[in-house]
C-alpha cells in the first residue's frame, strides 16, 4: 500500500512564506504526475500546481508567480513554495499523486493525502 503525507502548513501573517512538503511512501515502483490542490472554507477543491515525473510544471492560480512547485524523484517527495502569502490563500492544501506499486507496475493509482492547513492572517 502506498500513501502520501503532507507537512509544512501553519499560521502565518500576510506577506510571509511557507514551504509545503509531500512525502510518498510504501511499495512504490513509480510516481507519475504529482500535484497540489487546496480547498478554502466553503469552496471546492482546486488545483494549484502540478509537476510531471520529468519536471514539467503547470500552474493554475491567477497569481501563479507566488507559487513554485518542485519534486525530488529519488526521495519520492514534492514541495510547494508559497511566497507573499495572502489571506485568500487560507485553505487546506492536499497532495495528489499517481503511483504504481511493485505488485502492479503498469497500474497508476490516484492517491490523496490528508491535507495540511495553511492560515494567513492580515
Amino acid at each position: 500500500q502506498v500513501q502520501v503525507v503532507e507537512s509544512g502548513g501553519g499560521s502565518v501573517q500576510s506577506g510571509g512564506s511557507l514551504r509545503l512538503s509531500c512525502a510518498a511512501s510504501g511499495s512504490i515502483f513509480s510516481i507519475s504526475t504529482m500535484g497540489w490542490y487546496r480547498q478554502a472554507p466553503g469552496k471546492e477543491r482546486e488545483l494549484v500546481a502540478a509537476v510531471s515525473h520529468l519536471g514539467y510544471t503547470t500552474y493554475t492560480s491567477s497569481d501563479k508567480g507566488r507559487f513554485t512547485i518542485s519534486r525530488i524523484n529519488a526521495k519520492n517527495t514534492m514541495y510547494l513554495q508559497i511566497n507573499n502569502l495572502k489571506p485568500e490563500d487560507t485553505a487546506v492544501y492536499y497532495c495528489n499523486a499517481y503511483i504504481s506499486s511493485y505488485d502492479k507496475k503498469e497500474e497508476y493509482v490516484e492517491v490523496w493525502g490528508q491535507g495540511t492547513l495553511v492560515t494567513v492572517s492580515s
